[in-house]
């Protein structure tokens, strides 16, 4: 079984400086190098505390591919719909090649209506754009030169350039939350994905991802080699009470930084994105004891998380890989890097 981080940044100028924040990624993506962690991943969000300190991943993981030398770099995710597609391919192939072959490139829709606002993209155009730019970048790193006319971009006789290291190109993965339309586009596609159960509707999510494990084999991809990877928090010491007050306290920010970012979605119902409305109704209403109630996080001692693993594993019915947010919400580097060694001395045998 495969165990990933996630680096989605969610706090407060008083919580420490973006410097400092990258910095201690950087050495924490280090570390998990060395103890056999599986994956780094990181978000593409913009103009706020929620995320807005990861603006490039590409950028932000080339540091990471130099300072590591085995793990998976995961852009979870870049958003096409506000990129030129040739623009997009062309970094991430040059990430692939910096990292030597190490890239999974993942795509998402976005979904803060003040991100779309200021690029200047209707949130009505939102998956036509997805899945017009990613057929696009997946024709780019296959195809020696490339000619397109479509509803968003247009283009004659393109020579990607750099191509991918990765033949024919880097493994893709979709970004999905609550709409059944992109569960079906990255099942029919062969696409891996990548899921949220903190931010999914009680049930709903786990009814997708049967769904999507379905499809898959149905669309002609080979039965059971989808990848599924599942973002949690994570927050471990070997006091489950200790675990539980440290992981209050940085939930709380990062519950805070989210309800600031999404308050452009008020008064809004977007039939584009269905239920959105509602899941961010249902988040700001949230607290950290339902977070781990409802199991969207993985928090106590390492016999605790060993049990919530398995319970995740199973509500989802086949193999997963957890990608753990810890050190969200102006962690500390004792309890960031404690989480990280607990995991990898005490969590991760069981699974093996």
């Amino acid at each position: 079984m495969r165990f990933g981080i996630n680096f989605f940044p969610s706090f407060r100028p008083e919580d420490g400086t973006t410097a400092d924040y990258y910095e201690q990624c950087l050495r924490l993506a280090a570390r998990a190098d060395e103890l056999g962690f599986s994956s780094i991943k990181t978000v593409e969000h913009s103009f706020y505390d929620y995320g807005g300190h990861s603006p490039n991943p590409c950028v932000f993981l080339s540091a990471v591919a130099a300072r590591t030398k085995r793990i998976r770099l995961i852009t979870g995710a870049v958003i096409p719909a506000f990129h030129h597609p040739a623009h997009l391919g062309g970094d991430l192939a040059m990430l692939d090649n910096v990292s030597k072959g190490r890239l999974d490139a993942g795509f998402g829709r976005a979904f803060l209506p003040k991100e779309f606002e200021v690029y200047g993209v209707p949130m009505s155009e939102s998956r036509d754009r997805f899945e017009e730019a990613i057929g696009v970048i997946k024709r780019l790193w296959q195809e020696e030169t490339v000619s397109h006319h479509g509803r968003f971009w247009s283009f004659n006789d393109v020579r990607l350039m750099p191509r991918t290291y990765q033949k024919p190109h880097p493994p893709i993965w979709i970004a999905a939350i609550s709409s059944e339309e992109s569960f079906t586009y990255a099942a029919k596609n062969g696409f891996n994905l990548m899921i949220v159960p903190y931010a999914g509707k009680p049930g709903q999510l786990q009814e997708f991802v049967k769904m999507y494990r379905k499809l898959w084999a149905q669309s002609g991809h080979k039965a059971g080699a989808e990848q599924i990877q599942v973002a949690q928090f994570g927050y471990v010491a070997e006091n489950r009470d200790e675990a539980r007050r440290g992981f209050e306290r940085i939930c709380k920010r990062y519950l805070e930084t989210f309800a600031d970012a999404v308050q452009s979605w008020k008064g809004r119902n977007e039939s584009d994105y269905p239920g959105y409305d509602k899941m961010v109704a249902t988040i700001l209403a949230t607290t950290p004891d339902k977070i781990i109630a409802q199991g969207g996080a993985f928090v106590g001692s390492p016999d605790d998380v060993i049990e919530q693993v398995e319970q995740c594993m199973k509500s989802f019915d086949g193999p997963i890989e957890p990608s753990m947010q810890i050190n969200f919400g102006g962690s500390k580097d004792a309890e960031a890097f404690r989480t990280l060694e607990l995991l990898a001395t005490k969590v991760f045998p069981r699974f093996k």
